[in-house]
């Protein structure tokens, strides 16, 4: 076992919240800081092209986890994508950026986190933000982050927009991350620097500041375990070459591995479930029943339309959305409904995608409120062995409401007389039983959260300052601290949770 020098701050996973967080700490010179990743260093081409990404899907730059049998999803198991590299699942989404809805936060804040609302975290995402549409109430520029309205033209359908309006939403051209969320039809924005390149966390917050004589960047770092000497977190132990290594922080350790692995490190590390942990051998350092609990992810549908005309294949994946609800809400309850759209099939999907005999339009809805919550748990006491994963998908009778009622939606909108051309028919689900077609077909939108949740209760993992319960000098920073996942892609939310940990640090 070797043993390496003291830091100040050890960061446990290069993705989106801890690039971030070692970008921000650093610029303090006084900030000693080690960040460790357990993948590859993120110079694989296909990291950076706008369709790479696709490929490495299920590639060595995964972590390939997997859940347990679904029951309400025909018995399947579902592989959800994580990255394993230097900017972790930043480096292999989509690129989206999507705050999610101010109810989110506001919800957050109503629960005991203070300092969490909308207002609290509204400058946090502007800090990040270099908007090519300029600086207003809600966006800012000069932030490390490039965000872009679509700049694919292939992906872009004003027919979606205007039919979206002609049916009594607002639009075309909403701005979902502006005054409001909810209930306009619009652009996407993404993450994509104005030549054509991907723009994740890595590139944005990392690769600017690798010359820090303060930040030493380690990849190909496992860590197993959180050291702790009484109820003070003291370093880590990690795997490198086949060798046992350990380092030690003077201040804080920061975990920010995701909503999978962080609960997986802190149960190896004894602090979680006491009758679980001793299950496994694990000697019991914080009782926490919490840990690895309050699972929620997104699930997605395809939907898709035969079209009259043949549209050129588009470099992203979507292009267009509307954010809205498909179950009747009381009380001003946040989206539970995502519905993308791209006008043609996608080119980097083409090689997956079935033969529909002509073009196509496809509908993605995505249901973002889940009621179903599921759980995080330990496998052995192996660190080698991945985590017991069981979202429980579809469990709640409300999710497959949501998608029912998207489908209504969908089908609204495109029997609309804006949509003109594109709709030459609906070719699935089409006449597929819908409950059956729901329970068969739908999968992870691989947007994870809410495992080591903040809050004050029984089962909160950390407080609103995002320090675990019970132990001194441990934080957990990443989308695993949500108390409820937020109406939308869960990245842009990970690097605000990053911003927004410094400046309480």
């Amino acid at each position: 076992m070797t043993t390496q020098k003291s830091f100040d701050y050890i960061i446990v996973g290069a993705g989106a919240t801890g690039c971030v967080v070692a970008n921000r700490l650093t610029t303090k010179r006084q900030a000693e800081v080690l960040l460790l990743e357990a993948g590859e260093p993120g110079t694989n081409p296909g990291l950076h092209d706008l369709t790479g990404f696709v490929q490495l899907w299920g590639s060595h730059l995964d972590w390939k986890l997997s859940t347990e049998e679904q029951p309400a999803l025909s018995g399947r198991r579902i592989v959800i994508n994580q990255g394993k590299v230097v900017g972790g699942s930043s480096s292999l989404n989509a690129m989206m950026h999507v705050r999610g809805n101010r109810r989110n936060f506001d919800r957050w804040s109503d629960l005991g986190n203070e300092g969490w609302s909308f207002q609290d975290v509204l400058p946090y995402f502007k800090l990040m933000e270099d908007y090519e549409g300029g600086a207003s109430e809600f966006h800012a520029t000069g932030g490390p982050m490039t965000v872009r309205d679509c700049p694919d033209a292939n992906a872009r359908s004003e027919a979606f927009m205007n039919s979206a309006a002609e049916v009594g939403y607002d639009g075309p051209y909403w701005d979902y991350n502006g005054a409001r969320q909810e209930n306009g039809a619009g652009l996407l924005q993404f993450n994509i620097t104005p030549d054509g390149q991907r723009h994740g966390a890595a590139e944005a917050y990392l690769a600017p500041i690798m010359d820090r004589p303060n930040l030493t960047v380690t990849a190909q770092a496992e860590v197993t375990r959180i050291l702790t000497e009484g109820t003070r977190a003291v370093g880590v132990e990690y795997l490198r070459d086949g060798q046992t290594h350990q380092a030690y922080a003077q201040k804080e350790v920061i975990i920010s591995a995701g909503a999978f692995l962080s609960p997986k490190l802190l149960m190896l590390s004894g602090i979680g479930p006491a009758a679980d942990l001793r299950s496994h051998g694990i000697p019991v350092v914080v009782d926490l029943p919490g840990v690895g609990e309050n699972l929620q992810d997104h699930l997605q549908l395809a939907v898709v339309y035969r079209s009259k005309v043949t549209n050129p294949a588009p470099t992203l994946l979507t292009g267009n959305v509307l954010f809205t609800n498909a179950r009747p809400v009381t009380n001003g309850a946040p989206p539970d409904l995502q519905l993308n759209f791209v006008p043609a099939a996608p080119g980097p999907l083409l090689p997956v995608l079935p033969d529909f005999g002509g073009p196509v339009g496809i509908f993605l809805p995505i249901m973002v409120q889940p009621k179903s919550i599921g759980q995080v748990s330990l496998r052995s006491a192996n660190p080698q062995d991945p985590p017991v994963i069981n979202p429980n998908y579809l469990q709640s009778e409300a999710d497959v409401q949501v998608f029912k009622g998207a489908l209504n939606i969908i089908r609204e909108i495109a029997n609309a007389p804006a949509f003109g051309d594109l709709n030459g028919g609906e070719l699935v689900p089409g006449e597929i039983d819908e409950e059956a077609y729901i329970r068969g077909n739908c999968s992870t939108l691989w947007h994870p959260a809410g495992t080591c949740r903040m809050g004050h209760d029984e089962l909160a993992v950390v407080d609103p300052q995002l320090r675990v319960h019970g132990l001194e000098g441990l934080r957990v920073a990443d989308a695993s601290v949500m108390p409820t996942v937020t109406s939308g892609n869960t990245h842009v939310p990970a690097l605000m949770i990053g911003e927004k940990l410094v400046d309480m640090i």
